[in-house]
């Protein structure tokens, strides 16, 4: 049931981050950072539905590992963003936030899966 509720987490953050792009003043940096963000931002939870569906535990591993990095970058963008957009830093911030906690939840679910290999191993 934990992965529904990521699932569902995963695929509002991409909706959230779109309307927030669609937002967004038209010029250069905007359309190139926004083009990034929807990017990245999509496949957080693309990668997250993957990941559900792996095959072994070293492919969910991997897949976790995207979603991680995908993450990452899109807080990247975002604090890009907000440097370019100071006036739309509330709603920036709000995103930044949800995507910090669901890059919290995927490192430490990558931690506890490498622990519980790592025992498996040596049991």
């Amino acid at each position: 049931m934990y992965s529904e509720t990521l699932k569902t987490r995963t695929k509002a953050y991409s909706i959230s981050i779109g309307k927030l792009i669609s937002t967004l003043p038209f010029n250069v940096l905007n359309k190139n950072y926004s083009n990034q963000l929807v990017r990245c931002s999509s496949s957080v939870g693309a990668n997250y539905r993957a990941a559900c569906r792996a095959k072994s535990t070293a492919d969910f591993l991997n897949k976790l590992k995207i979603v991680e990095e995908e993450l990452d970058e899109t807080m990247f963008f975002f604090e890009l963003l907000e440097e370019f957009n100071p006036d739309l830093k509330v709603e920036i911030s709000k995103n930044w936030k949800e995507g910090n906690e669901l890059l919290s939840i995927m490192v430490s679910s990558i931690i506890t899966i490498r622990k519980n290999e790592q025992n498996r191993k040596t049991s």
